[in-house]
């Protein structure tokens, strides 16, 4: 467990940052992206931005990262990025709009079989994927500890 100085919650503020994901299915496959800086696939998303709501920042993050116009549906699950500060929430959404473009940030954006994803998919986004895939009534609440490096064999800094 990391040092932290003990917060006295009447005076401190946690500092975290909290993702939003999309979990686009479209004729039984998930919509992933290959990103340009880590050829890697992931799901749409990103982080919040200061005065959005978690939808407002899904759909803003689909659009950019896609092109795609899509409606926010039920919270497959909540992950926890302690080694990150970071807190994921991700969702299943539906296409209401717009079209696949190649982004600044995605170089390509395809439909893959749950079961057949590239192999070079972030472990954490495939993860999120095979959970939208178990239909679950209620969300699934996960720790997702693994390190950057680990997720795409890195070498050890």
């Amino acid at each position: 467990m990391r040092d932290r100085e003990t917060l006295d919650a009447a005076s401190s503020k946690a500092q975290f940052r909290i993702g939003v994901f999309g979990v686009i299915i479209q004729d039984g496959k998930v919509l992933l992206g290959r990103r340009r800086d880590i050829d890697w696939w992931n799901l749409p998303g990103g982080g919040m931005e200061l005065g959005e709501t978690v939808d407002e920042a899904l759909r803003r993050e689909a659009l950019e990262e896609t092109g795609l116009e899509v409606r926010v549906g039920r919270l497959v699950g909540v992950y926890s990025k302690p080694q990150k500060d970071e807190v994921v929430l991700a969702f299943l959404c539906y296409v209401e709009g717009g079209a696949l473009i190649e982004t600044e940030e995605i170089v390509e954006s395809r439909y893959f079989l749950p079961d057949a994803l590239p192999a070079n998919t972030l472990p954490k986004h495939a993860e999120r994927v095979r959970d939208a895939f178990l239909d679950q009534p209620a969300a699934i609440i996960r720790a997702q500890r693994s390190s950057t490096q680990a997720d795409q064999n890195l070498p050890d800094k």
